[in-house]
């Protein structure tokens, strides 16, 4: 029910931040930003902030079971939520306030992420698909096609052309952004539900690499482009 701020050197726990009465699911944080939010079983999320009080600088209540989604812009000024309620609600993170609310039948929402320097969010959903969903409207500006599988993860790169999503078949999926016909590439290989994925930063010798995470109890690495192991 807490959100601890750990060192990543040591693993020491920092700061603990407490206020939430049930579960903390997702936990986020915009860049170069001090704000930090939280999802929970509570049905509620919170902003905390890393050098002030220990207790929520701001509450987002509304939604009506698990919040299971969090994506927070560039700029730290608007925070996309989404829920099992089939809901993904838009907020101004300074008043707390409801910008918006869009209601999808079936829609349960896994995860949530920004497109970095776009007013883009991309979801995955229980309904085995994949949506970019404008903010500004917040319509939904595009549906991958669905998958065979429930989608539980998704992550942008930082360039913001890619999407991956990842999902309960054990699969990976990579989407074009620019290009939104179809898919790019899988990522075979986990043997249970795959249950996060990211792209890695690429070093100067390096091609580009995400990463995956199952309930295989394994960590793959994979090169972006061909899907072959790193």
């Amino acid at each position: 029910q807490s959100v601890a701020v750990c060192s990543w050197r040591s693993g020491a726990a920092l700061r603990r931040f407490v206020g939430h009465e049930r579960e903390v699911t997702k936990v986020t944080s915009a860049l170069d930003s001090s704000k930090v939010f939280s999802a929970s079983r509570d049905k509620t999320v919170m902003m905390w902030e890393l050098h002030g009080a220990s207790g929520p600088s701001q509450h987002f209540p509304g939604h009506e079971l698990v919040v299971t989604g969090l994506a927070v812009s560039p700029d730290a000024s608007r925070l996309c939520t989404g829920s099992r309620d089939n809901t993904v609600c838009k907020w101004d993170t300074e008043t707390g306030e409801c910008l918006g609310r869009a209601t999808i039948s079936r829609n349960l929402v896994t995860h949530l992420c920004w497109v970095p320097g776009e007013p883009y969010v991309i979801q995955t959903s229980e309904d085995k698909t994949t949506r970019i969903w404008d903010s500004r409207e917040l319509q939904v500006a595009h549906t991958f096609p669905a998958k065979q599988h429930i989608q539980t993860c998704c992550d942008v790169s930082q360039d913001g052309r890619y999407c991956l999503s990842s999902s309960q078949g054990g699969e990976a999926t990579l989407w074009d952004l620019r290009q939104t016909r179809g898919r790019v590439c899988e990522y075979r290989g986990h043997f249970q539900t795959t249950t996060s994925c990211v792209f890695l930063p690429r070093g100067p010798a390096l091609v580009p690499s995400v990463a995956t995470s199952s309930r295989d109890s394994t960590v793959k690495v994979w090169h972006r482009d061909t899907a072959g192991r790193g």
